[in-house]
């Protein structure tokens, strides 16, 4: 893959052979900005999963305690009075059958979350094919199915994210933005990071996390220590 002469200037500035410390990474992923946008900070882990192994498809959720920096645009699948919740809760498309309609027919996926009620889950099997893919399939093990609609908007809303390891065994996720003080990086990169640990499977033996990288949204990636992550 061709890089610009910009991404080339910003390689210069990582040690490729290096594993950095928790606070060297982070301060280093800051200096790399770039652009006059707002960059994510995103971290990359490399697990020792097999993700055919229904056990090791790993998959939860965790609220970042200074949130993603993003505005999640959240959409409820839900009738009667858990619509009402869903309005009252600040969602930003709520419906039943129509919003169904408007994936299925129209393409629709204008959205960043997708919490549903039990009881539409039956329905929501047509477009499983769409929502699927993008992860965007609401799920109990992601706490995207339940009956408390209100509640699971606004902690979304606050920064409540998902996570899931895809096919290679690599998992992505955004923990902030580069305007993020270096604490505030730090504090959310180590409650993913337990929330990584904690979902490891009894199943997988030896290290389950083999790689950690940081980075921005137009930045090379920094290499964190693993052992200060295991024992942070």
């Amino acid at each position: 893959m061709k890089r610009g002469k910009r991404y080339l200037e910003l390689l210069k500035k990582v040690d490729k052979a290096k594993a950095y410390s928790i606070d060297e990474a982070i301060n280093t992923v800051k200096n790399l900005k770039s652009v006059k946008f707002d960059e994510s900070v995103e971290v990359t882990y490399a697990l020792n999963v097999d993700p055919k192994q229904a056990d090791q498809n790993i998959r939860g959720v965790i609220t970042l305690p200074h949130g993603t920096g993003k505005s999640v645009r959240v959409l409820v699948f839900a009738t009667a009075d858990k619509a009402q919740e869903a309005k009252e809760a600040n969602a930003d498309y709520v419906g039943g059958e129509d919003l169904i309609q408007k994936i299925e027919k129209e393409g629709f996926l204008d959205f960043d979350v997708a919490l549903a009620t039990p009881d539409m889950m039956r329905p929501l099997g047509r477009i499983a094919k769409i929502l699927g893919p993008r992860k965007l399939m609401p799920s109990p093990k992601s706490g995207t199915v339940t009956m408390d609609i209100y509640n699971a908007v606004k902690e979304f809303k606050a920064g409540k994210i998902e996570f899931r390891v895809d096919k290679t065994g690599v998992l992505h996720s955004v923990i902030g933005k580069s305007s993020f003080t270096a604490d505030q990086l730090k504090e959310n990169l180590l409650a993913f990071n337990s929330a990584v640990v904690k979902s490891r499977p009894a199943s997988v033996r030896g290290q389950f996390i083999k790689k950690v990288y940081l980075s921005l949204t137009m930045s090379p990636a920094v290499k964190v220590n693993v052992n200060e992550l295991l024992k942070a």
